[in-house]
């Protein structure tokens, strides 16, 4: 994986706390967006720690053009199978937001207790969004002005989100509160699998590239609300 920080510190313990795993390794440190660039077209990682504010290229366009670069590499490459993860603090929620969109898997904050960092590294890698955290939903409530302010975009997924069918919509629901699949079958009396199922059909019906973008949709439409 990689660590993109302008503070050296920060990386060092990243990489201490993230070497000490045995399924896990960090093989590029970059201090800038640039340098990561640079670092991640000669160096394949599977998952990337993005820092939002540093010089020269800041995390919010320098994971735009990372997953420009992801969205036109072959099928099947390491780079079209690249996952980032924003790492913020509460002052800076605006650009947690902007990367996110950007197309970034989750965000974290720089303070987050070592398990919650390792699991989230995981739960990316696998393929899923890091939107269980409790610090996901603090910052999403403090942003959600931002989401919810009028425009064509939120006015779409408005539309959208009717077209949903009613089961549709609880799985929808169960989501953007970060229930898991397996909680979700729990929760609704459902196989798994039915649960898969309906997962894709509300991300394609939704426009939605993975269960971020649901947990982003369902603030700008007023299904979360926020407290």
């Amino acid at each position: 994986m990689a660590l993109v920080d302008d503070q050296q510190l920060v990386r060092s313990g990243f990489t201490m706390l993230i070497n000490s795993q045995p399924d896990l390794q960090v093989v590029i440190q970059a201090g800038n967006g640039i340098e990561a660039l640079s670092a991640l077209s000669g160096t394949a990682a599977d998952v990337v720690l993005m820092d939002v504010r540093m010089p020269a290229m800041d995390g919010i366009e320098t994971t735009r053009k990372l997953m420009e670069r992801s969205r036109n590499a072959a099928a099947g490459s390491p780079l079209s199978e690249l996952k980032i993860v924003v790492l913020t603090t509460f002052d800076l929620d605006e650009y947690a937001l902007a990367a996110i969109q950007a197309g970034a898997s989750g965000f974290l904050l720089k303070d987050t207790r070592p398990e919650e960092l390792l699991a989230a590294i995981r739960t990316v890698y696998r393929g899923d969004a890091v939107i269980a955290p409790s610090t996901t939903k603090r910052l999403l409530d403090h942003v959600a002005p931002l989401l919810s302010a009028p425009g064509p975009t939120t006015d779409r997924h408005h539309a959208d989100v009717e077209n949903l069918t009613a089961r549709e919509r609880e799985v929808f629901g169960l989501i953007a509160e970060g229930l898991s699949n397996p909680e979700i079958a729990l929760n609704l009396f459902v196989s798994e699998a039915t649960v898969k199922t309906h997962v894709g059909h509300v991300l394609s019906k939704l426009g939605a590239r993975d269960r971020v973008q649901l947990v982003l949709i369902a603030y700008e439409t007023g299904i979360v609300s926020v407290g």
